[in-house]
């Protein structure tokens, strides 16, 4: 294409644009959301173009605007969205339950279009009746029996990181500073990549040998940040012509961080395919050639393609289903996983009495084996405990976003006060309508939870919870949490990544002690949260600590 060319095309599209941005902003002043949320009140909006949403989920204020909106606000806000359109903003027990269990029908994931060109055809990227047969063909995979079987492969690798952190310490007396995140990270994807792919990406030791998998699929969360505001223009997008233009056109626009997007997305595929036919080989060519491989079968996708090669022709997965669910669980696993891990650490290391504690209960449990039983792992109390009130007050993933596909209206378990003055016990909620459900602020309500909702103590877990808690019926499928979501878009793996996290924390907390660094660690508000270092580039996630051998 010659340069006159493009710059006509260039200049086509960019009118094209305008236009759709106009066309955008009158639809949306004029818009029934705009009339029908008006009444709820909500912070203000600082800019007509921004709005307040941005702002309320930006790496720079998210953390700072969510506690505001807990603090000063009910359960169900209004925020202002882009050119004037009108966001709900809730974490109401009953809202909650008609948006992700009751009327889930009703309002679909806001991010499938772009899951769906991500990763595929898997659970993130498709909806409706597609979807009901992928959780079917998935949720045998995540059994308790599967669960057990997987539970040697985890200690395989957490002994690795085991080996990895005493080697650390070797170099030097006493407690050294380590950056802990890395290990997190790096062992959270070798525990998903061995139980959920069956293949080895990281022998834990040199770093830099890492398998360019991990590198690749590490990127996926800082450059989809980077292009928030695209989500705005995807669903017109994806409507313009065939894949074939749309890919035509991609490849055409200067943006460097789309093309990025596409590149991760062609080599995350590629290797899915790859590790498809190698799996599907073993299978057929028998019992033996399976237990040659990484997971010696037991890993989740080896599960999921024999299940799926007995499946009838009507419960079956196309080849494609299949090769989408290999990104999405490797996604979905790593950071969510190393996020709770560091934090769990970090929390270990500001409160001693705490990591003292629990290493005594996890001691004891090792007396006749160091790799503790499935049974009495998942029963250890203390542990228990502690998982639970760390994935309680810090979610990895801070929010659920929705939207209506048409009008409804939800009910409140508590009325709220419109701006009018009016008491409404339910609200009218338009199609097209954006909704963002705050995980964070539903685990942290202090009217279910109690005035101590945003102290950190494993204890309460250890007494009966509240009343105003059990009497809440917080839709979320785990412990009254929104952590794992609820409905039909729960996270399938919850079990898989509370399991994840006993059988490290069992290992490393008994041999390991944890305190903090000299550095001040902030936590950085994002799709998931992260840690970093104040004062340095909060584009850097890192988390350095002290740590040293419990012998020592």
């Amino acid at each position: 294409m010659g340069s006159t060319t493009l710059t006509s095309f260039l200049q086509s599209l960019a009118v094209v644009l305008l236009s759709v941005v106009f066309w955008t902003y009158v639809k949306r002043r004029s818009s029934k959301a705009t009339v029908a949320l008006q009444n709820i009140p909500g912070p203000e909006s600082r800019s007509w173009w921004k709005g307040n949403f941005e702002e309320s989920l930006s790496p720079a204020t998210g953390t700072e605007y969510q506690r505001r909106l807990l603090k000063e606000f009910d359960p169900v806000v209004r925020l202002d969205g882009m050119m004037g359109d009108k966001v709900l903003y809730l974490y109401d027990p009953k809202a909650m339950h008609h948006v992700l269990v009751k009327d889930q029908a009703l309002f679909e994931r806001t991010n499938v279009p772009a899951s769906g060109l991500m990763f595929g055809k898997g659970l993130g990227g498709i909806t409706g009746e597609a979807h009901r047969k992928q959780r079917k063909a998935l949720n045998p995979v995540f059994s308790i029996a599967h669960m057990r079987d997987m539970l040697p492969i985890f200690y395989d690798v957490i002994h690795k990181l085991e080996q990895g952190l005493t080697s650390r310490l070797q170099n030097g007396n006493g407690p050294q500073e380590v950056e802990m995140l890395s290990w997190a990270s790096r062992t959270a994807f070798e525990l998903i990549g061995q139980a959920g792919l069956g293949y080895s990406f990281d022998t834990l030791t040199d770093e830099a040998n890492a398998h360019p998998y991990t590198k690749v699929m590490k990127d996926v969360v800082p450059t989809t940040a980077r292009m928030h505001k695209t989500r705005y223009f995807l669903p017109i997008a994806l409507k313009l012509g065939t894949p074939k233009l749309r890919r035509w056109i991609m490849n055409m626009l200067p943006l460097n961080e789309l093309h990025r997007m596409r590149d991760i997305s062609d080599y995350l595929w590629a290797f899915s395919k790859q590790l498809y036919r190698g799996k599907l080989q073993a299978l057929r060519d028998g019992d033996e050639a399976v237990a040659q491989q990484v997971g010696k079968g037991k890993d989740v996708m080896s599960i999921l393609i024999k299940l799926n090669l007995e499946a009838n022709d009507e419960d079956r997965l196309e080849e494609d289903e299949v090769l989408g669910q290999m990104s999405l669980l490797m996604f979905a696993a790593m950071d969510t996983t190393s996020s709770a891990l560091a934090r769990t650490f970090h929390l270990l290391a500001m409160h001693p009495e705490v990591q003292d504690k629990l290493r005594q209960e996890l001691l004891e449990a090792q007396q006749n084996n160091a790799d503790i039983p499935y049974d009495q792992l998942v029963s250890l109390p203390y542990l228990d405990a502690v998982c639970r009130e760390t994935l309680r007050l810090f979610s990895p993933v801070p929010y659920v976003l929705r939207h209506a596909k048409q009008d409804t209206v939800l009910p409140l378990s508590t009325p709220i006060k419109g701006v009018d003055g009016t008491t409404m016990s339910e609200i009218h909620v338009p199609q097209n309508t954006r909704v963002v459900i705050s995980v964070l602020n539903s685990n942290r309500h202090a009217a279910i939870w109690g005035p101590d909702a945003l102290e950190w103590k494993p204890e309460r877990w250890l007494s009966p919870l509240p009343d105003e808690l059990i009497e809440a019926h917080v839709p979320g499928v785990y412990s009254h949490l929104m952590t794992f979501n609820a409905g039909g878009r729960s996270c399938i793996g919850f079990k898989f990544s509370q399991l994840e996290m006993k059988a490290l924390l069992s290992l490393i907390v008994a041999k390991f002690k944890f305190e903090p660094s000299k550095k001040e660690i902030v936590w950085v508000f994002n799709d998931i949260i992260s840690p970093t270092v104040k004062g340095e580039d909060n584009r850097r996630s890192q988390m350095p600590m002290f740590v040293s051998s419990v012998e020592e």
